[in-house]
């Protein structure tokens, strides 16, 4: 494992109560294939190896262009202007675009003033000196979740010359989770900064409006909308330190199967609101990230043209945390085709013949299957994640559980047995991760247990239970395991060494 480590030393604001971190040591513990990325990203000139968002970038020294196969377009005039749509729909083009599009919201005047630096409709927002005054959590009698009242007036600000015509103007997706327009329209000039704060900051703070953190579907927006904000933020050594904080937007403790997955973030505890509860806290700097739930957002709401994959924006997410929780690989000593059937442990979705199909698969002397739940009860999520990087093929039903592709090798097939008329959702995160996506075809192959029954819109095919035909499986499975011997075969992930 590759691994350097730069010492800093940071200045400190000795005023008030701060939270000091003398001599940091800023760890540079990366995938080896990004180092030359992050080290060049810094540089103004010969960009041999660049993200794509870079200034002066050339496509063929970028990280990963996407492949659109075949020759049909879409709706795009050209081949190329296919690869380029969904480049800046799903990939590093987006981080791109937030990075053109920041502008100051509100302006430092002297050297030592603060600042407010914004996107388009907020979706991105980063701070110096800014204070945030958090005297009305007190008066909550409530716990506090996507909740646009937190701040009142006067309550977030800082020593800036405001444009406040340009805020007013880019409050305008005013929505918990679409954008910070919900805190930032009560942001006001201060005369004094620090002035009268009760405790300073002086470490890095990520403040993050989160989704349901019980499903990893919705969850892994949030942690893949953070590592883009991090692209968005930065350059060079200090863009992925864990010397940050995070500070959740709400008042419950954070708690989650998934929260292994900060580890990868920040070496520091969870905040919460009730961290600096009747608190006027002054913050050196703050990044207010890219959410879950934008409108034309990254992995929830992506409008992806059709026909084409294999962003390096998620592959080099996915490799991030692989390699920040030290996931790793191990050789196939016996080649034959790994499988991974995931069970569910729920009420409905459930496969009703699965020993079955499982038997049937075990059959087979090419395959090595492994059936599993995942679950915090049986397995942790470490544990999980270690189990689906080391998986050529991985079956199961619709369910937030396939987000686990995310972390399929690159040669691997998701195997999505039945999308119950949920049609885009995996395909299109399968599409983004570059991996191969197979469901079923022949609806007449499978039975239903009955017409299911959603709480609230009747009959709903994810309410209810299945069972599919043993030979139609079978084939389904040979066209994943001849996909993975094809492109399996001699692979060897791309390391570059250039420094």
């Amino acid at each position: 494992m590759l691994y350097l480590k730069i010492i800093a030393i940071p200045c400190f604001v000795l005023s008030n109560h701060v939270f000091r971190a003398s001599a940091v040591p800023m760890d540079l513990n990366v995938h080896p294939e990004h180092l030359p990325y992050i080290l060049n990203s810094r540089t103004d000139h010969n960009k041999s190896r660049c993200w794509g968002y870079e200034s002066d970038c050339d496509i063929d020294h970028r990280y990963l262009d996407p492949v659109c196969p075949g020759p049909e377009t879409s709706w795009a005039p050209t081949k190329r202007d296919q690869i380029d749509t969904f480049y800046d729909q799903g990939d590093f083009g987006y981080v791109k675009q937030q990075r053109e599009e920041i502008t100051h919201m509100c302006e430092p005047i002297n050297q030592d003033d603060s600042s407010l630096e914004c996107t388009n409709h907020l979706k991105f927002c980063r701070g110096h000196n800014i204070m945030i005054n958090f005297e009305n959590i007190l008066n909550k009698n409530h716990p506090i979740r996507y909740q646009m009242d937190v701040l009142s007036s006067g309550q977030i600000g800082g020593k800036c010359k405001l444009h406040k015509e340009k805020l007013d103007a880019q409050c305008d997706h005013l929505s918990p989770l679409q954008s910070w327009s919900p805190e930032l329209r009560f942001f006001t000039p201060i005369e004094n900064y620090p002035g009268k704060c009760d405790l300073i900051i002086t470490e890095p703070t990520v403040i993050m409006k989160i989704d349901a953190t019980v499903n990893m579907y919705h969850h892994f927006c949030d942690f893949l909308n953070l590592y883009a904000s991090q692209h968005v933020n930065g350059s060079g050594a200090s863009m992925f330190s864990k010397d940050i904080h995070i500070l959740v937007w709400e008042s419950f403790a954070y708690e989650s199967a998934f929260s292994d997955t900060f580890q990868a973030f920040t070496k520091h505890p969870v905040w919460n609101l009730n961290t600096f509860r009747g608190k006027v806290v002054c913050f050196n700097d703050i990044v207010l990230p890219l959410l879950p739930r934008m409108i034309f957002g990254l992995y929830y709401n992506t409008p992806l043209i059709d026909g084409c994959e294999n962003s390096g924006l998620f592959k080099a997410f996915s490799q991030h945390v692989l390699h920040r929780l030290n996931i790793d690989q191990k050789p196939n000593a016996n080649e034959k085709i790994r499988i991974t059937f995931l069970s569910r442990n729920t009420k409905y979705r459930n496969v009703l013949n699965e020993n079955e199909l499982i038997t049937a698969l075990k059959n087979y002397s090419q395959y090595e299957v492994k059936k599993v739940v995942y679950s915090g009860n049986f397995l942790t999520f470490k544990e999980q994640v270690h189990i689906t990087y080391n998986t050529d093929i991985f079956i199961g039903m619709h369910g937030a559980g396939l987000t686990h592709l995310l972390f399929l090798p690159e040669w691997a097939v998701l195997f999505e047995l039945y999308n119950c008329e949920d049609e885009h959702c995996y395909k299109d995160l399968a599409r983004l991760r570059g991996v191969k996506y197979i469901t079923w075809r022949d609806i007449n192959k499978f039975t239903v247990q009955d017409k299911g029954q959603h709480p609230d819109q009747g009959a709903h095919a994810k309410f209810t239970n299945y069972s599919f035909d043993k030979d139609e499986f079978l084939d389904l499975v040979d066209e994943a395991a001849t996909h993975v011997k094809k492109y399996k075969h001699g692979y060897s992930p791309k390391l570059h060494d250039e420094l």
